[in-house]
């Protein structure tokens, strides 16, 4: 028997009122939008980093790393991204490149920022290792998916290959990934790490989602709810509703561990990640239509969060 609506809402209101600190802290003129940045820069460029490589240095990958997991998931933002790009052409007769940029609000959500501290409050510490093996290739997946769509479809500039060359380039030099391949190369080698560093790495670990979260609170200030309306809903529900239903699907007709299908599950359903602004701005086409869902989904997500961890149980 599940839990009660409002013990659902204590798992998840907490993460959400440490992002609402930070928005409106920063809204109100408290902490500066130098602070926002430099915090962001701390929790994304060494804290996260940290985190994810301690986690994945010591994941037993062979129990982790299960195809139906992650077809699952993929499946789910792949079927979103699909769902965005032909629903803003057909349905909203947006530009082909508006169109991709929208799709690939349906693509990214949010694993990180809110998929791990909500899965973390709602099933516990031990319950993370299928998030960790989501979240290694969520990045690399997502940004292959959407710019080779967005260069098909625009066919200028440097072409396609050159283009995800680059890109592959500077994602090999996000901390984010680094960490992640630091991770596997310690756990792959079977290296023992000195205690002394493991414990400092430790202390890096603590403060990162609740830093990134009081950040990324600060970073939704600048992305004002403006226009597009039947648009950003259209977003969220595909974001909150379609991609966690696919995954839903998929995990039972795998018949995927409940552990780790509720992993999936919850991650599903977050809301698009600031990535999904990060490349419309990127390309300069639907930059209001993916912030304006970036946050509206955002504050959505507290609810319908919530229904998705009542029917998991």
């Amino acid at each position: 028997m599940g839990l009660p609506f409002s013990a659902l809402l204590d798992v998840t209101l907490p993460v959400f009122l440490v992002l609402g600190f930070g928005y409106v802290a920063v809204r109100l003129g408290f902490f500066s939008d130098a602070g926002v940045e430099g915090l962001m820069k701390f929790s994304q460029g060494f804290a996260i980093p940290c985190l994810l490589f301690r986690a994945i240095s010591t994941l037993d990958l062979g129990q982790t790393f299960q195809w139906p997991l992650l077809l699952s998931f993929y499946a789910g933002a792949t079927t979103g991204f699909l769902a965005g790009l032909l629903g803003a052409r057909f349905l909203f007769g947006r530009p082909w490149q508006d169109a991709v940029a929208i799709g690939f609000c349906g693509l990214f959500s949010n694993s990180l920022l809110l998929g791990l501290p909500i899965t973390e409050r709602a099933y516990g510490q031990n319950a993370l290792d299928a998030n960790y093996a989501i979240i290694a290739v969520h990045s690399p997946y997502c940004y292959a998916l959407g710019i080779t769509v967005m260069e098909v479809i625009r066919h200028s500039g440097r072409g396609i290959v050159s283009t995800l060359g680059a890109v592959l380039s500077g994602m090999l030099r996000n901390p984010l990934i680094i960490g992640i391949g630091a991770g596997f190369a310690v756990n792959l080698s079977g290296t023992a790490l000195p205690s002394v560093l493991t414990e400092a790495l430790d202390l890096m670990v603590r403060a990162a989602l609740p830093a990134a979260l009081f950040g990324l609170g600060g970073v939704l200030v600048r992305y004002r709810p403006e226009g597009d309306l039947l648009t950003v809903l259209y977003v969220c529900a595909i974001s909150l509703v379609l991609h966690p239903a696919i995954t839903w699907g998929m995990g039972q007709a795998m018949d995927l561990g409940q552990a780790p299908f509720r992993s999936a599950v919850v991650t599903a359903a977050m809301a698009p990640g600031v990535n999904a602004y990060l490349f419309a701005n990127m390309y300069g086409v639907a930059k209001r239509v993916a912030a304006t869902s970036v946050l509206v989904a955002t504050a959505l997500s507290v609810f319908t969060v919530s229904v998705w961890l009542a029917a998991l149980g």
